[in-house]
């Protein structure tokens, strides 16, 4: 055979795809053999491949065998038990098998009928999940890869809606100056939007927070009023439920009835949080939501399903529909002209979309509300225990509430000067990722430095979070004595 034509043969595809799931069936069933954090200087990996592409093919078993010797020791292990930075994302069995067989259909769900089932999945997973965090019927779902190109359309749909200028067609010269309000706490993802949307930085009012890090509904109402006074147009509130730093919930009932008043558009980021509507008794996360104009909760944050997919719901479609849609005549389907079918190009920035819902549907089915409820209800307990275990602890602190299952603390040990406390926790904080036992992250609050032990991988157990916390304590105490 020649092997300059054609495909990798089916039965050596066989072969090494056997190869392939083996080991990740492995590597699920123990993660935690390899460090968390990837212990290798910047270029190394890089430095390991050659610098030119090969001439001819190579053997599989090569290529296979490089992954492990030269990619692997460059891999920060999202999917480790003791990953506890950032959010702590985790790709399930159902979600990377769903993930496996979207990558062999290869399909470009841009039209409906360019894959009428990547269409029609992703509709239905997505009322699937807008009914098991309760949110009411009305909502368009759409899948996007993330929550930041999420909120970027949510806020080109709240411009849209803005009916004195033409912005779509004629761009912002000439028109009202938008002024877009978010708290303090949410995500760079928000005033990075309104800089592509051209609104820039000065378009963006950052509302002050609680002792809570919630976003002060009277001090945003007061601003509004302000800013109408000086001539702005606000258009559009970013409430946040689940906040990076600290997972902090906005008030959003408060702010609902305050955009009602200022004909406003809602948008909500539970990119996070928004997950933990799932489990019965965490509904009240999302209350208020039922009044937003637009949503964003992310399946690859909490809910198992492997990165990217993010699940945005928008309450009117047609405003979303009217932001976007530009169909040429090469994109044109009878279909679309004559019937209720719906072609997802028109409601985003992305003309070509991955085959997402079917990892998200995967997952949904295979845990069921029952399953996914009880892994989710597990992660916060552990985040509550190991926030009792802070606040027990002479040496720590606990910086912010504790929602969820993410907590923010510091070292605190008696004697240390207020002045010191910065360095000492950043050195803690290296000291530990530095192990390969365990990876937090860090944020600042209030000017302080603080670190963050975000729980939600799959496969953590108490074990894991126990662990964890003794690597921390133990590492204080090896700074402290060497000081």
């Amino acid at each position: 055979m020649d092997r300059r034509q054609g495909d990798m043969p089916p039965e050596e595809f066989e072969e090494h795809g056997r190869r392939a799931v083996e080991w990740v069936a492995e590597y699920l069933a123990h993660p935690d053999r390899f460090p968390v954090l990837a212990q290798v200087a910047p270029g190394q990996i890089r430095a390991a491949l050659p610098a030119h592409p090969p001439e001819q093919g190579e053997p599989m078993e090569a290529i296979l065998a490089d992954f492990e010797r030269v990619i692997l020791p460059g891999i920060t292990h999202w999917n480790h038990p003791s990953f506890f930075a950032y959010f702590a994302i985790s790709g399930s069995g159902p979600g990377i098998l769903g993930e496996l067989l979207a990558s062999a259909l290869n399909v470009n769900g841009m039209l409906w009928k360019t894959s009428p089932a990547a269409t029609e999945l992703e509709e239905v997973a997505l009322d699937w999940l807008r009914q098991l965090v309760g949110l009411p019927e009305g909502f368009m779902g759409i899948i996007m890869d993330t929550a930041s190109m999420a909120s970027l359309c949510a806020l080109a749909a709240a411009r849209e809606a803005v009916t004195e200028h033409r912005f779509r067609e004629d761009g912002a010269a000439g028109g009202p100056r938008l002024r877009l309000y978010t708290s303090e706490q949410a995500h760079s993802s928000i005033e990075k939007a309104a800089i592509v949307l051209g609104l820039g930085r000065a378009g963006v009012r950052k509302i002050s927070v609680d002792d809570a890090f919630r976003m002060d509904a009277e001090a945003l109402r007061t601003a509004v009023a302000e800013d109408r006074r000086e001539g702005w147009r606000p258009f559009c509130v970013a409430a946040t439920v689940g906040t990076t730093s600290t997972t902090s919930v906005d008030p959003v009932p408060a702010i609902a009835a305050i955009c009602r008043a200022e004909g406003l558009w809602l948008h909500v980021d539970g990119a996070y949080a928004g997950i933990a509507a799932v489990v019965p008794e965490f509904r009240w996360a999302l209350a208020g939501a039922e009044q937003a104009d637009s949503i964003v909760i992310n399946p690859h944050k909490w809910l198992f399903t492997p990165i990217d997919c993010s699940a945005f719901y928008c309450r009117h479609p047609e405003v979303l529909r009217a932001a976007f849609s530009l169909v040429p005549e090469y994109l044109r389907t009878a279909e679309a002209e004559q019937t209720e079918v719906r072609d997802f190009m028109d409601y985003g920035v992305q003309l070509g979309r991955r085959f997402r819902a079917l990892k998200l549907w995967m997952v949904l089915r295979y845990f069921g509300r029952e399953g996914l409820a009880a892994r989710l209800r597990e992660h916060i307990r552990l985040g509550q225990a190991l926030a009792g275990w802070i606040d027990a602890d002479p040496d720590f602190e606990r910086m912010a509430p504790t929602p969820f299952s993410t907590v923010c603390f510091r070292a605190r040990p008696s004697g240390r000067p207020p002045e010191a406390l910065e360095g000492l926790n950043a050195a803690l904080l290296d000291a530990v990722n530095a192990t390969g036992r365990a990876y937090l992250s860090h944020t600042k609050l209030r000017g302080r430095y603080t670190m963050r032990c975000a729980i939600g991988n799959i496969r953590t157990t108490e074990a894991h979070v126990r662990d964890a916390w003794a690597l921390i304590r133990g590492e204080l105490r090896r700074l402290l004595d060497a000081s």
